[in-house]
């Protein structure tokens, strides 16, 4: 374990980056990705963040939700991802399914993230609000996730859009700040209507990524096969065939980064 964290090539950006991008109205540009390669790719592309999301269950390993994602897994691949020469992309690795299930089990699957992974930061699902607090008080920095929330789809019964009433918006709004003052430093908001998400974001001062989040968010997440178009499932409403007018996978890359710095994505046709 030593040597793999001995072996971590230091990142360029850092948090305090994401929060001057938030400050001074710059869009923050995030991917997921999965392997040595992809990275590769989105760093040259000057992408800000990489999101080695458990996503990877249905993208890489072909189930049809997220739960089988296992620690191993996420290490793995987070490990991949940040083996880059010269890296400048943050990288932050999801907490898969019933990882995170007390605060000691949260900050020793967070501690292998970070120290056998490398991932600067960790994320989790839910307004899971004293386990975020005990993980920072570890001093392991954390991303919140509201809005839907994949890994609880056998409760949700499908993916759809949340906090379209006013009290579900309500709530919405309550978990996001009290997970910014338990001292989550990012947060990521799925589907929800865009003007929740532009409220979030205006009310916060940790930056909001939004994904099926409308274009006010301080910046954007897609899973990198859905934007390439080579996802073995359907294609989300909120992604965007970016490989249709790019000559090559490196091009369709770098037009999502610019789409999001000049807030050209999403559009309204990608919004709720």
């Amino acid at each position: 374990m030593k040597q793999m964290t001995q072996d971590c090539t230091p990142t360029p950006l850092s948090i305090n980056n994401l929060l001057a991008m938030k400050q001074r109205g710059e869009k923050i540009s995030c991917l997921t990705a999965y392997d040595a390669s992809f990275s590769a790719l989105i760093n040259k592309a000057g992408i800000d963040v990489i999101l080695v999301g458990d996503s990877l269950g249905m993208v890489i390993q072909g189930h049809p939700t997220t739960l089988p994602v296992s620690i191993s897994d996420m290490i793995y691949h987070t490990r991949c991802v940040s083996r880059q020469p010269n890296q400048r992309v943050f990288v932050i690795a999801d907490l898969p399914f019933m990882s995170y299930s007390t605060p000691i089990i949260a900050a020793d699957n967070a501690a292998k993230l970070i120290q056998q992974g490398c991932a600067q930061m960790v994320k989790l699902e839910g307004a899971r609000i004293e386990i975020v607090r005990f993980l920072v008080d570890q001093g392991i920095p954390v991303c919140g996730h509201l809005g839907l929330l994949p890994q609880l789809i056998n409760q949700l019964g499908n993916y759809q859009v949340q906090g379209k009433t006013p009290a579900d918006a309500k709530r919405i709004l309550i978990e996001a700040q009290q997970l910014q003052d338990a001292g989550a430093t990012l947060l990521v908001l799925e589907c929800v209507p865009a003007a929740l998400a532009k409220e979030i974001s205006s009310q916060l001062k940790i930056p909001v990524i939004g994904i099926g989040a409308g274009v006010h968010c301080d910046g954007q997440v897609l899973v990198l096969y859905d934007m390439l178009n080579i996802s073995i499932t359907k294609r989300p409403r909120f992604s965007k065939n970016f490989m249709q007018e790019a000559p090559s996978i490196e091009a369709a890359i770098s037009a999502y980064h610019q789409a999001v710095k000049q807030a050209l994505f999403p559009s309204i046709e990608h919004s709720f």
